[in-house]
């Protein structure tokens, strides 16, 4: 048995610490610092920790504790004034970036009357249409706006992007490989809400009453974080979702049980902080090579960069806005929905295993999700700056009193 992993933890917790402190100093969230850390002492650095079974593992569990969390702090009385509009947020943020990643790639691979490779410049939009919302959570965390009104409709708005991205992905997919039927994938996805339903009635109801039983005990915090990750396992496993979508609503079905989700919550934190997450937000960087990035492809990655930062921006935005948002917050919430992080990995490592993209195209994929993860925590730090109504956090009557006036959600 080797005991490299036991180096691999130090050396990710030293750095993601220090790095951590030092971004906080210069007024940037720890999360920067972290993931910066990851870069150094990835392949594309010091080369001292490249991909494992063991990070990658161990990474997956730190992203679901943090969507877990992210459930937890989630309000639901905003998530229901928000719902409708972190509908039309995200479908206008999922169609905005498909378009402008297929006119990114035939800009510098234009040959339209190929269809496979108009088929690869839709998955290069599909890449595009990825959010990895667990950094903003954190950094919104750190900025104390999570609970929020922009803040609830970035997480709406991300868990809806998550499935509609799904959705695409299967389709296109469809196209490559036979055995995959597009209407099938509907189904899955109405039958996973069927069975967030079910089982979300059950478990609220059987948190509930080990509230009245025991009160805030211990085994309380287990019994959520195995419920938590039997959703993960679910959704990934049987419904094709991904599983931090299982485990943010997993946060939501507990979140309503005031005494159990903060004790839920301050004993997950600490799991969280103390191990899991640096080791999530470090693999992003460290599972890095652009070994492959020269010439064109630099320009390319330059390119598909810019276009992925402002579709979003312009996406959610102007869906923000058309819910009655005000301008300063729904440019915000495009902010928020910028980073694309494991997520847009994940798509894009599916797409190369079903020949939809070439290897060449790949290192400039994962430049463009290093930028916009490392960028995202920045663009939130600078564009949140303004205190408003909707990104300052309240008490439910106090969000009530304090909505826009032509606010339409």
């Amino acid at each position: 048995m080797s005991y490299d992993f036991l180096l691999t933890v130090a050396i990710v917790l030293l750095f993601t610490k220090v790095f951590g402190l030092t971004s906080e100093r210069v007024h940037m969230p720890q999360v920067v610092g972290a993931l910066a850390a990851g870069v150094l002492v990835g392949p594309s650095g010091l080369g001292w920790i490249g991909e494992t079974d063991f990070l990658v593992k161990t990474a997956e569990i730190g992203v679901i504790i943090l969507m877990f969390n992210a459930g937890l702090d989630t309000d639901l009385s905003e998530l229901k004034k928000t719902g409708f509009a972190s509908f039309v947020i995200a479908v206008i943020g999922v169609l905005v970036p498909l378009v402008g990643g297929i006119g990114c790639y035939l800009l510098f691979e234009n040959d339209p009357s190929d269809p496979a490779n108009m088929l690869k410049a839709a998955f290069i939009g599909v890449v595009l249409t990825a959010t990895s919302v667990s950094i903003t959570v954190e950094t919104l965390r750190e900025m104390g706006k999570l609970k929020s009104q922009v803040g609830t409709a970035i997480l709406g708005a991300a868990v809806i992007d998550d499935i509609l991205g799904i959705v695409v992905l299967t389709v296109l997919t469809g196209f490559t490989d036979p055995d995959v039927q597009p209407l099938l994938v509907f189904g899955r996805i109405l039958a996973f809400f069927a069975f967030v339903a079910v089982s979300g009635l059950t478990m609220y109801k059987a948190f509930g009453l080990m509230e009245k039983r025991w009160g805030t005990r211990r085994r309380i915090a287990i019994y959520a974080m195995v419920f938590a990750l039997l959703m993960s396992y679910v959704a990934e496993r049987f419904f094709g979702i991904a599983d931090i979508t299982g485990a943010y609503f997993a946060g939501i079905v507990i979140c309503g049980l005031s005494s159990t989700r903060d004790y839920v919550a301050s004993r997950t934190n600490v799991l969280g902080y103390m191990l899991f997450s640096p080791m999530f937000f470090a693999s992003i960087g460290i599972k890095t090579d652009l070994e492959g990035l020269a010439g064109r492809l630099i320009v390319f990655a330059a390119v598909l960069t810019v276009v992925a930062i402002a579709s979003k921006i312009v996406g959610c935005g102007l869906g923000a806005r058309l819910m009655g948002f005000e301008t300063y917050d729904a440019i915000s919430i495009g902010l928020g929905m910028v980073s694309r992080g494991e997520v847009a990995l994940i798509v894009a490592q599916k797409g190369a295993q079903a020949g939809l993209i070439d290897p060449h195209m790949f290192p400039p994929i994962v430049l463009m999700v290093i930028v916009t993860t490392l960028v995202t925590p920045i663009l939130l730090q600078v564009g949140m700056k303004r205190q408003t109504p909707a990104n300052t956090e309240f008490t439910a009557q106090e969000a009530a009193a304090q909505m826009p006036k032509n606010s339409r959600y």
